[in-house]
């Protein structure tokens, strides 16, 4: 696979990577990692205690992300309509690193934003670990590709397509991916 692909990269049976080379400068990309109102554009608002133990409390509303007119899916209703998904921030090292436990109890996922400046660009790479499962696996994946592909579309100045029917097909596509014994 090559290291730009936008597909996701199954790295082992709880976690997968995404890279994006996004336009620069590094500055910029941090600040649509951290800075609510730009990170609403693309994943969740929220502010963020940006050290090493402080938290987040991001809401993601991910039929806001496009100007499209979509339903959220009720298998995702109760925890994505503008409810509150916990972080704790484990590292923090602007603008190159920034990981974070994904909930509130020792046990959950983990995100990790890494950065790197590739001349006027910068490369974004997203690595979520310890999930629970292949089909918590499978609507990640799916969910990590479409916020990164609509942040790219921000910041490349265009369009990004619908949220929810982005997503749909990009599960089913990890689904058929992400090896049953990843179960």
């Amino acid at each position: 696979m090559s290291k730009l692909h936008a597909e996701g990269e199954i790295i082992d049976t709880q976690t997968v990577r995404f890279e994006r080379l996004l336009p620069g400068p590094i500055e910029r990309v941090w600040a649509y990692l951290t800075e609510s109102e730009k990170r609403r554009k693309w994943l969740a608002a929220g502010d963020m205690d940006l050290r090493a133990g402080g938290r987040a409390a991001l809401r993601f509303n991910p039929s806001e992300l496009t100007p499209h007119q979509e339903a959220t899916p009720e298998k995702y209703r109760k925890k994505f309509d503008g409810n509150a998904v916990y972080w704790e921030i484990t590292r923090c090292e602007p603008p190159w690193l920034l990981a974070a436990r994904w909930g509130e109890k020792v046990e959950d996922s983990e995100v990790t934003f890494e950065l790197q400046t590739r001349g006027n660009d910068v490369l974004l790479t997203v690595t979520h670990r310890r999930l629970a499962d292949r089909d918590f696996m499978v609507s990640v994946a799916g969910g990590w590709h479409v916020h990164l592909d609509i942040l790219a579309d921000h910041l490349n100045g265009c369009m990004p397509p619908p949220f929810w029917a982005t997503h749909a097909r990009l599960a089913a596509e990890y689904e058929k991916r992400i090896p049953a014994e990843h179960a």
